[in-house]
C-alpha cells in the first residue's frame, strides 16, 4: 500500500507544482550523493517513519452483504497507519528552492484528503477518504535536525506531510449460510406414567413459539 500513496503524492505535486515535465518527483533519501546526481528541479518526498494510528483501531469482524442483505462472508477491520514524508526542494539556487517549496506547499494545503483523481486503483478501492496534513509540527519522539543527521547533509526547509492510509488486515472468509429452520425435539412419556406414550415433537419455529405435534414418527 505504500507504494500506491507514494504514486498519489507524485500525482499531486507533478499536476499542481511540476506541470508538463518541469522536474522530477523523487522518493529516495536526499542524501549528499543524491543531491550531487540531480541537476534538474526536484522535489524529494523522502518516506521517513510510519506509525499506527492507534486511536482509529476497530475491534471485531467487518460484515459483507449480498443484495438480499444476508451475511456471506466478514472480514477485519484494516489498520491505519501514518506515512510521514519530508518534502524538500532542490535546485541550483537557494531563491528557486524557496519558490518551489512555496508551491509544494500551497498545493498541498488544497487537499485535506488525497484528491480522488490522483488515487490508484487499489486506493481507489477502498472507497475511503485518506486524509492529508502539511506542515503540523511533529510528535516530540521527532526531530528533524535528528533526521537530517542521519542523512549526513545539511539542514534544509522541509515540509511534512502525513498521510493516513488504512492497511487490509487479512483476506475475507466465508461464514455459514444463516438458519432458514427451527430446532426440533422429540419427548417421550417415562416409564410407569400412564398415558399417551407415542412420541411428541416441538418444534421452534424461527421468530414464533414452539408447537407440538402428537404421533409424528421420530425422525
Amino acid at each position: 500500500m505504500i507504494h500506491e500513496v507514494d504514486e498519489a503524492m507524485r500525482c499531486v505535486l507533478r499536476g499542481g507544482v511540476l506541470p508538463d515535465g518541469t522536474g522530477d518527483v523523487a522518493f529516495e533519501a536526499p542524501t549528499r550523493d543524491w543531491a550531487a546526481r540531480h541537476t534538474a528541479p526536484a522535489l524529494n518526498a523522502y518516506l521517513y517513519d510510519i506509525r499506527e494510528e492507534v486511536a482509529r483501531r476497530e475491534r471485531g469482524a467487518i460484515a459483507e452483504r449480498d443484495a438480499g442483505g444476508v451475511v456471506v462472508r466478514r472480514h477485519q477491520p484494516p489498520r491505519w497507519f501514518r506515512l510521514s514524508y519530508l518534502v524538500t526542494a532542490w535546485t541550483t539556487r537557494p531563491e528557486d528552492e524557496h519558490r518551489l517549496l512555496s508551491a509544494a506547499l500551497g498545493c498541498l494545503l488544497s487537499h485535506e484528503i488525497l484528491p480522488a483523481a490522483a488515487l490508484p486503483d487499489a486506493l481507489r478501492a477502498l472507497e475511503v477518504s485518506i486524509p492529508l496534513t502539511v506542515a503540523v509540527p511533529p510528535a516530540e519522539s521527532r526531530s528533524i535536525a535528528d533526521i537530517w543527521s542521519a542523512l549526513g547533509g545539511e539542514l534544509k526547509p522541509s515540509l511534512d506531510v502525513v498521510i493516513t492510509v488504512p492497511f487490509p488486515v487479512s483476506p475475507s472468509y466465508e461464514v455459514a449460510p444463516p438458519v432458514t429452520e427451527g430446532a426440533v425435539t422429540v419427548v417421550r412419556e417415562l416409564d410407569g406414567i400412564p398415558g399417551d406414550s407415542r412420541p411428541r415433537m416441538h418444534r421452534s419455529v424461527p421468530g414464533g413459539s414452539p408447537s407440538a405435534t402428537a404421533g409424528e414418527a421420530e425422525r
